[in-house]
């Protein structure tokens, strides 16, 4: 049985107990009267964002996640290891790059693209990111560059130049996506969405992005 081999399987294992544990301590959370007035607030600022009350929508869907999460720590951690367990599954597609980077923070601010910069299939989990990412001066060691961004709270921001081609899966349980021609706002947002050019150009980008609430912001350029 080969290293590699028992490695997967660690991983594989140390995602499930993570995914396990939290999902008990949601089944273990009880319903109280702050639990219940901060679903209120979320769902009035979804109602809110949806309205084109952007700002304010997201001021009340805060608000209500200050409640929730200040009053159950429980659930908060119930959040950060199911979405912690998720980024062990999913960033093991790319184990089989060489140059493959995995980062996991609480608190993430990634600034990439202001100068040449070499891009590398990543990984990245975080509690709280800020992820500005501008991809016209990146420089590409293969033809298709997987990045995966996971976690429970970000703001994200990604120029893509139109002679690359891009393809995106994302998922954001709370907030707003803006994704080429693509524009969804609320709750229970997936976007599925590829460039014409995708299979044809000479330099691909493969975007997984999933998040608790997230401003996603992807523009082609």
């Amino acid at each position: 049985m080969n290293r590699n081999f028992l490695k997967r399987n660690n991983n594989r294992n140390v995602a499930l107990i993570l995914i396990g544990v939290g999902i008990y301590l949601l089944i273990d959370d009880h319903f109280g009267f702050f639990t219940v007035m901060a679903l209120l607030f979320i769902l009035f600022g979804i109602n809110k964002v949806r309205s084109s009350s952007v700002r304010k929508g997201y001021i009340f869907i805060g608000i209500g996640l200050v409640i929730l999460l200040g009053g159950n720590l429980s659930l908060l951690i119930a959040i950060i290891l199911i979405s912690l367990g998720f980024f062990y599954i999913r960033s093991k597609q790319l184990q089989k790059d060489d140059s493959y980077v995995r980062k996991q923070s609480l608190i993430e601010s990634i600034r990439w693209g202001k100068e040449p910069w070499v891009l590398r299939s990543s990984s990245i989990w975080n509690v709280l990111g800020e992820l500005q990412i501008d991809l016209t001066y990146a420089i590409f060691e293969q033809q298709e560059t997987t990045i995966v961004l996971q976690g429970v709270i970000a703001d994200v921001d990604i120029i893509v130049p139109e002679d690359i081609g891009v393809s995106v899966t994302s998922s954001v349980l709370f907030g707003q996506t803006d994704i080429g021609p693509n524009k969804e706002a609320g709750i229970l947002n997936k976007t599925v969405w590829q460039s014409k050019n995708y299979e044809t150009a000479d330099t691909q980008v493969k975007l997984l992005i999933s998040y608790v609430v997230a401003d996603i912001d992807i523009k082609i350029v």
